[in-house]
């Protein structure tokens, strides 16, 4: 066959198949009218134009190619269609010569680890509901266990404690008893995991086996460790070599993504991972957990909201930029720069601080300094301020005294009450104070763009920064409402001339240091905004202003990088990886990662332009700020209503405690945590009782608009992370709304829109997955629903939007971004950002 021509297959006379030659360029007409064809029927269109380009002549949108790009793919006599295609090459003509003349190569397949790591099969054991049922009962035993223990001790203690004589004795007990509880609780996941699981190897094991119970226990024990809240220092890498990682001299780890198979992470010498980062060392597929290892060589770096899937490595002095994903089969060879989910070599080097002067004497001195501090001054404080309470306070100690009626008494629940709205109505506007102080003065101590050594004092006069500037509870409560801005403004963000929208932020925004925090005006950020302003290596770090430019519109789950090159006018698209690299982008879309240039907007987006300036925008905006203020009312309320039911359940258990002993605290701890989790349930139910989510397209200043932001904002999610890998997740999934299956493994999944999901059987969900049946875009809102089907599995960190169909048994890989509208068919593998298919006869191969 030569090389200009093209192999057909057409019904031969014997009734078999013949191959017939064409010319290329009658194939590649057929193909035109045919995507022609096919779009207009999309479209409801009489013609489509081969030169006409879809979003500026035809106005289409994304939402719309998505569903051209699925009813193309699901026709055999034409190529398989991306969106990443469809922005390429947008026009029916253009896409054709692309689809016909290139022969692309297939992308990453992340469903098998490589032969040299291919983990031994999952034992046999108990199956189907029998093992569920099991599993679940030894998960709750273990957690009913663990808090007798703690009550135990913690009794133990305060008896112990409350015996001292003045002040300075209570004091120095305090110190012994919390230093005994502090080495107590740190040593023993270190013990059980040993004990229970001895080395970590590459292995599958059967999901809800006693063999995964073992592995449950470990995870949960070694990620609510207190070393934990030692990330970024030498004291949690010391934590993470008792545990079996095999981890270099010089290592710096800020993630507070824990790894789980600790003795499957190999990190070299002077290797850097920044925040936000997944290596645990293990996958959910299937109905097995995979574990295998991660080699990071030396001076190696992962940048912020990288993903390194089971099976990967970096070379010595390698480099994975933010917002990448390694998928599993994936090496990136020393010396070199990748980018990109799935990684791919970056034409240009990525920036890295300078090193500067940081030995062992520095790093030793820094992590006794955080040891004694938390021995001498926030455990005695934490653990002895309790009993000095009690000492101090007649009525609450008389709660301990045999045969106390106080419980009895209204006025008991009065003061309860008083107490509760004390800690929510006054302690927190206090906290103000100090959020508005403290960290300023601090910020003048650091000098922007200059590099200074780790652990010495400017590290931690950054890192109080960082802390306290970061208050979840305050940027949910402000976020979404237009009382944001003046929130934002005074922590120190430079927000220049505010056009005041009522959306200007969301909910989940955090930085470095807000005062190198620069938003343009006129800019709109949905939500889950990281502006990464402080960029560390093995040695240093380096504090810079990180600029947003001017009406911008920035999606979800973006970590925008100190070097972000982009300008006015911009739209990020979620998970976007911003490009560090390059000429200043301006009046464009981005998509993807690595990045590529999109429309900044289309016709759909602009229904609503007229809600945007003068009266409309006056009255739209004033209602908005009154139900806004409401919303932010009920969530005090409800946080309150809350801390109050917590004093009532404290205060019995101390009663019952001059009766029953320690088990009755012990009983107290575990009915905060079951009252916690049905007192948001039901409040969710209120909050949707009236007006349930589902699918929406509408202006931000429209009261549907505005009820979802309530939903958003007045429930809770926090208590979802103690069921994160145990039955009870999915029932707790299930009175909250959401149609799922039996039997499916949640590991950390987050649902946004919890009665818009429907999940089949046996699904798997990994841990930082997220499922979104919502999109804001400027002053849009849409939203639709999406289904999981049986056996599917999300990946880590994998994003879904709305308006998505999965097929049963599909796989989205890691760090997939899986576009709204888009339908997977059954049994696929996709992966990637944006998410295509991909081949999974060719793994380690790069798309």
């Amino acid at each position: 066959m030569t090389g200009n021509q093209v192999a057909t297959l057409s019904p031969s006379p014997g009734g078999g198949q013949e191959v017939r030659q064409e010319p290329p360029d009658a194939t590649a007409a057929s193909t035109e009218e045919t995507l022609a064809r096919v779009l207009a029927d999309v479209m409801h269109l009489d013609h489509v134009p081969a030169d006409s380009r879809f979003f500026d002549d035809l106005g289409a949108d994304s939402l719309v190619m998505a569903h051209f790009c699925a009813r193309v793919r699901k026709r055999a006599d034409l190529p398989s269609v991306s969106m990443k295609d469809v922005y390429a090459h947008p026009t029916v003509g253009a896409l054709t010569r692309a689809l016909t003349t290139d022969a692309p190569a297939a992308p990453v397949a992340p469903s098998s680890p490589p032969a040299r790591s291919r983990p031994a099969p999952a034992p046999a054991g108990p199956t189907g509901r029998a093992r569920y049922v099991l599993c679940g009962t030894l998960q709750l035993l273990t957690f009913v266990a663990y808090s007798c223990l703690i009550a135990f001790v913690g009794v133990r203690g305060y008896e112990w404690i409350s015996a001292g004589s003045g002040v300075l004795d209570v004091y120095l007990r305090s110190v012994v008893f919390g230093a005994a509880v502090f080495l107590g609780l740190s040593a023993l996941p270190i013990v059980v995991k040993w004990v229970l699981v001895g080395r970590w190897k590459p292995q599958r094991i059967r999901i809800w086996s006693p063999a995964y119970f073992r592995f449950w226990v470990v995870k949960t024990l070694v990620r609510a460790d207190p070393l934990v809240l030692f990330v970024g220092s030498p004291v949690y890498t010391l934590y993470l070599r008792a545990l079996g990682a095999r981890i270099g001299s010089g290592v710096a780890i800020f993630s507070r993504h824990v790894p789980s198979c600790t003795d499957l992470l190999t990190v070299g010498d002077a290797t850097v991972i920044r925040k936000d980062s997944f290596f645990t060392c293990y996958r959910a597929h299937g109905d097995v957990i995979e574990t295998g290892r991660v080699t990071l060589g030396k001076d190696a770096l992962v940048a912020e909201a990288s993903v390194l899937d089971i099976g990967t490595s970096l070379g010595d002095g390698a480099r994975l930029a933010h917002a990448s994903a390694l998928h599993s089969g994936q090496t990136v060879p020393a010396g070199e720069h990748w980018h990109g989910s799935p990684a791919e070599r970056a034409g240009t080097e990525y920036p890295v601080v300078e090193p500067a002067a940081c030995g062992p004497v520095r790093r030793s001195v820094h992590s006794v300094t955080q040891l004694l501090s938390a021995l001498l001054v926030y455990l005695p404080l934490a653990v002895g301020g309790i009993g000095i309470l009690l000492a101090e306070a007649p009525q609450l100690g008389a709660v301990l005294e045999p045969g106390s009626t106080v419980l009895t008494s209204w006025e008991f629940y009065r003061d309860g009450l008083i107490a509760s709205f004390v800690i929510v109505f006054v302690i927190v506007p206090l906290g103000f104070l100090v959020l508005a102080t403290v960290p300023r003065l601090l910020s003048r101590t650091i000098t922007p763009d200059r590099v200074y050594p780790l652990y010495g004092f400017h590290y931690g006069v950054h890192r109080a920064i960082t802390l306290l500037t970061n208050r979840r509870f305050l940027t949910r409560l402000f976020g979404d409402s237009s009382a944001v801005v003046p929130y934002l403004r005074m922590l120190g963000y430079d927000l220049s001339r505010v056009e005041q929208t009522g959306s200007n932020f969301g909910t989940e925004v955090k930085h470095e240091t807000p005062f190198l925090s620069s938003v343009g005006t006129g800019t709109m950020v949905a939500d889950g905004l990281s502006i990464n302003n402080a960029e560390f290596s093995s040695t240093s770090f380096r504090v810079s202003r990180t600029a947003i430019g001017p009406q911008n519109f920035l999606g979800n789950r973006i970590a925008y990088p100190a070097r972000g090159r982009t300008g006015a006018d911009c739209l990020l698209a979620t998970k976007v990886m911003v490009p560090v690299d390059g000429e200043i982008r301006e009046g464009v879309g981005l998509l993807g990662s690595p990045s590529f240039e999109i429309p900044r907007s289309v016709r759909r987006d602009s229904s609503f332009d007229l809600m945007k300036s003068g009266k409309e925008l006056a009255s739209g905006l004033a209602g908005k700020n009154r139900h806004n203020g409401a919303t932010m009312g009920l969530y005090l309320l409800v946080r309150w209503i809350f801390v109050f039911v917590c004093t009532l359940v404290a205060s019995g258990s101390a009663e019952l405690y001059t009766s029953v002993g320690a088990v009755a605290i012990a009983l107290g701890n575990i009915l905060v945590v079951l009252l916690g989790a049905v007192y948001f349930i039901l409040v969710e139910r209120a909050v949707t009782a009236l007006h349930p989510p589902g699918p929406l397209f509408c202006s931000i200043y429209d009261p549907r608009f505005w009820q979802r932001e309530r939903f958003w904002k007045v429930p809770s999610e926090t208590y979802l992370q103690a069921f994160n890998g145990t039955p009870f997740k999915s029932l707790v999934w299930r009175l909250l709304g959401v149609r799922i299956g039996r039997r499916v493994f949640d590991d950390g999944c987050s649902l946004t829109e919890r009665s818009m999901v429907a999940i089949g059987d046996g699904a798997t969900l990994n841990t930082g997955s997220v499922v979104q049946c919502h999109s804001q875009e400027d002053g849009a809102f849409k939203s639709d629903r999406s289904t999981i089907g049986a056996g599917c599995t999300l990946g880590v960190g994998a994003f879904v939007h709305y308006g998505v169909t999965i097929g049963a048994g599909a796989e989205l890989a890691p760090d997939s971004f899986l576009m709204k509208g888009e339908t997977v068919p059954p049994h696929a593998l996709w992966g990637g950002n944006p998410a295509r298919r991909i081949d999974p006869a060719t793994p380690g191969a790069r798309s």
